[in-house]
């Protein structure tokens, strides 16, 4: 199966960006080509593992830790898929040629880090947690959100339409339109079986969403509008780098001036490197998530572009090996 990524591709993965469920028909609108062309394209980059439409859940309480685990090499993939099926991590990377593990827990503020079983593990030699103060880009990395004119971008967040997911039988197999919340919203015996399941595929259709819930098409339906509405749901868009271009990612973490921690925050997130930027507790008060063409871009950006920035004292870089998990749940 042809996995190259072409002019078309592009835009619709923008498109995905925008509304993870927007319906094919209003995506087809928008670029200019038939519904059934969208379908099958985006068939096609997700049965390729290209890419990926999950549903996040932002609660109104909850606290983001970056946890970086030390790790004797062997046990490094067995810890990394447990730690993927966890429903406290959002993100588990393998990084420094196999010898550290980088994962993102989500637990309840101010809760304590579930760390004791992970540090009892005779395979794991260190381990840090740094609370996630503050992300510092929008989730949309510029290789996936460049395609589109404004118009378009326009055009499809007017009138957002349901998801029209592909039919079972035709599958091989960041943020939509929502607001900020006017107060706590309770969850629902609902939202404890459909927000998994719109984590493992954003783009369910409402009848399949129905069948695994229990629940009925329309609660399903008005449960997700809420949830959007109230911006405790968005969809985000995962992509593998490597079919953009760009199979070279690494992940920093930066000591920075005090004084100059937001001009350089600011200015690295509009990097077309960057694709995830934060500030973080420790003794690093930045890291950032980024990709490059080549190892030689790489030393390009360390040496140059961070060697040159006024306030940045001190930089660790480690090449990511793979990703286990990035929003979404592992794949079998």
């Amino acid at each position: 199966m042809d996995s190259a990524i072409d002019d078309l591709d592009l835009r619709l993965l923008h498109a995905l960006q925008i509304d993870g469920r927007a319906a094919f028909a209003r995506i087809a609108e928008v670029l200019g080509v038939s519904d059934r062309t969208v379908a099958r394209r985006y068939g096609r980059l997700r049965a390729t593992g290209m890419v990926r439409v999950t549903g996040v859940a932002d609660g109104d309480r909850t606290a983001a830790w970056i946890v970086r685990i030390r790790v004797r090499p062997t046990a490094t993939p067995g810890l990394a898929r447990s730690l993927s099926t966890r429903t406290d991590t959002a993100w588990v990377t393998v990084f420094s040629g196999g010898t550290e593990i980088g994962c993102l827990f989500r637990i309840p503020d101010e809760g304590p880090v579930p760390l004791a079983a992970l540090a009892r593990n005779p395979q794991v030699l260190d381990l840090s947690a740094h609370r996630l103060l503050r992300p510092l880009t929008d989730r949309r990395w510029h290789a996936r959100t460049s395609a589109l004119t404004p118009a378009q971008i326009a055009a499809l967040r007017s009138n957002p339409a349901p998801a029209e997911s592909i039919p079972a039988a035709s599958m091989v197999s960041e943020i939509g339109p929502t607001g900020p919340s006017a107060g706590p919203m309770p969850s629902s015996d609902l939202d404890r079986k459909l927000l998994p399941a719109l984590a493992a595929d954003g783009r369910a259709a409402y009848p399949d969403l129905a069948r695994r819930t229990g629940w009925s098409e329309s609660a399903v339906r008005r449960r997700v509008d809420e949830l959007r509405r109230a911006g405790k749901l968005r969809f985000d868009v995962e992509v593998d780098p490597t079919a953009l271009g760009h199979p070279v990612s690494c992940v920093l973490w930066l000591t920075v001036a005090p004084g100059r921690l937001t001009t350089v925050a600011q200015s690295l997130a509009a990097d077309p490197q960057t694709a995830f930027l934060a500030a973080i507790t420790g003794p690093h008060n930045l890291f950032a998530v980024t990709v490059f063409r080549d190892t030689v871009a790489l030393y390009d950006y360390l040496a140059t572009r961070l060697g040159g920035l006024d306030g940045v004292r001190a930089v660790e870089s480690a090449p990511v090996v793979s990703y286990t998990k990035r929003d979404a749940p592992a794949l079998p």
